[in-house]
């Protein structure tokens, strides 16, 4: 009995081998729609593009794909029937995982916009930009329509079978002062520093109250005026633990050099912590977190700054 279950287990097996149940990989062209209705058509494509041929559709922005995993690419363009003119245009970029994804759109949005597609996406009246799985997805219209260009959008993601999640590091930045779709993430010189390498980086709004003049009206008075600063939270990302203690010699010694390093650091970061100030970001505070580097700079509140990075460190694992 054993052995005649043996035989029915390897038949099976071989029989799902030999089937379509151990599925290819899906073509990046494939997810292009060829039909999105509403009097609109495909126009033309799709064209395919890989690392040799990329320069001939995105010259000037090639280098930025093969930073963030580029593999390959699907093109084409969809046309309104009634007015040929008006135009779409459509980009499917593979850069093999979802993290690189994400990367690439925090480097073209530049304010929180989401259209409610894919993992996380930006639209405006003119382009949908959105990531999902190991694909970002570009869209341009010619005309403003943030209507049609969402609905190819969806058609997009609606074909993407993909079911990576987020970068789980995106959850770490705490939400107060958070300035939203401000977390972008950099494959190597991580704030303008080579020896930080790669990760990720968000935007903070520090309330600043700021004396000013009034006008004629009241011209012996004052009134307090309240003014944005932003300033920083980072991680970066290594190997390992001693790459990481690493990277944070080179920095304390680099603002030993450059700016300025403060002896008197906060117990709750411990001795290894680095405080100082950057001579073109400001006040500084790094701690090293296993293979992670925190840190936060550009802070005029050092109360405010230390509890933030506490609760940053905190949600770290």
């Amino acid at each position: 009995m054993v052995f005649r279950n043996l035989i029915i287990f390897s038949v099976l097996i071989l029989t799902l081998l030999g089937s379509n149940s151990f599925s290819k990989e899906v073509s990046v062209e494939s997810l292009l729609p060829k039909d999105i209705g509403k009097g609109w058509t495909l126009a033309s494509g799709p064209q395919t593009y890989t690392k040799k041929t990329l320069f001939e559709h995105v010259n000037g922005q090639a280098e930025l794909f093969f930073k963030y995993g580029f593999q390959k690419s699907a093109f084409a363009v969809y046309q309104e029937k009634k007015n040929p003119k008006n135009q779409i245009d459509l980009d499917i970029y593979d850069v093999g995982n979802a993290l690189q994804a994400f990367g690439i759109l925090s480097r073209f949005r530049n304010e929180d916009r989401p259209a409610g597609i894919g993992l996380d996406s930006y639209l405006d009246d003119y382009s949908l930009l959105f990531y999902q799985g190991k694909y970002f997805v570009m869209l341009y219209a010619v005309e403003p329509n943030p209507t049609v260009l969402k609905e190819l959008g969806m058609a997009v993601s609606s074909k993407i079978l993909d079911p990576s999640l987020p970068p789980r590091e995106i959850g770490y930045f705490p939400k107060e002062g958070f300035k939203p779709g401000s977390i972008q993430y950099y494959t190597e010189g991580l704030m303008g520093h080579q020896f930080l390498k790669r990760g990720f980086q968000g935007t903070y709004v520090e309330k600043d109250q700021v004396k000013v003049k009034a006008k004629a009206e009241v011209e012996e008075k004052e009134k307090q005026k309240v003014e944005d600063k932003e300033f920083y939270l980072f991680l970066a990302i290594f190997n390992n633990s001693q790459d990481a203690e690493n990277a944070l010699k080179i920095y304390r010694d680099d603002l030993a050099k450059k700016g300025k390093v403060d002896s008197e650091v906060s117990p709750s970061f411990g001795a290894n912590a680095l405080k100082g100030e950057d001579p073109y970001r400001g006040k500084v505070i790094v701690v090293p977190n296993g293979f992670y580097l925190a840190g936060i700079v550009g802070f005029e509140n050092l109360k405010g700054a230390e509890n933030l990075l506490q609760e940053f460190v905190k949600n770290i694992r």
